[in-house]
């Protein structure tokens, strides 16, 4: 089990990194926000979770243990696996899904595209008095990248969440439209936290109105 990585940042984009553990490149996937931490070249120490597949083996990494810690729980509810575990880090902060596991809301979790109201109320029921509020509120990562770069960004994010490239440009045309400051900004991480937010809108509307 690898437990971190530590070394300079190779390649960084909105949905993975590169680090150089000892001449070694270790791919990892993260949140936008934790990824928005790292600058290309310098050193970054990121903990992790490996998860081991029959055909695969991938490196998650999050910016501390407490991320690390909401991931594993997330990854015991049934029918949550890895992706969907770190779309909902990367909507809700790990705080947030505390306080609504902790309060019983499963509402918050239905912001999350892919989590509609039975998921969410699975997620409140199986996490009861496994997640307990800290008080801890991290700050937004500023994450920004030049017009020409900034959809790109969203979408390699988005298609590596599980989201065709169609659908997320769709997806993300929609975001801004209703927040045309988002892409004046510049700030990928916001792009992305509107659009997932906006898709899992949709999906309890579409939900709602069968």
């Amino acid at each position: 089990m690898i437990s971190f990585v530590r070394g300079p940042v190779a390649a960084l984009s909105l949905a993975q990194a590169v680090i150089d553990v000892n001449g070694v490149g270790m791919l990892v996937h993260a949140t936008p926000k934790t990824l928005g931490n790292l600058r290309l070249g310098e050193e970054a120490t990121l903990t992790t979770a490996m998860i081991v597949r029959e055909d695969s083996m991938t490196l998650f990494g999050f910016a501390d243990d407490s991320e690390r810690e909401v991931f594993d729980i997330l990854l015991t509810v049934s029918g949550i696996g890895p992706r969907l575990a770190l779309a909902i880090l990367s909507v809700l902060e790990p705080e947030s899904i505390r306080v609504g596991v902790d309060s019983g809301d499963g509402k918050i979790f239905t912001k999350v595209p892919g989590v509609g109201p039975k998921v969410a109320g699975r997620i409140v029921l199986e996490l009861k008095g496994k997640l307990k509020p800290t008080g801890v509120v991290t700050a937004a990562a500023p994450a920004t990248a030049d017009a020409m770069e900034w959809k790109d960004q969203v979408v390699a994010a988005m298609t590596s969440l599980g989201w065709n490239e169609r659908d997320a440009l769709k997806a993300i045309d929609a975001a801004v439209s209703a927040e045309p400051e988002l892409a004046e900004g510049g700030n990928v991480a916001a792009v992305l936290r509107a659009t997932l937010r906006g898709l899992g809108q949709d999906n309890s509307r579409a939900k709602a109105g069968r």
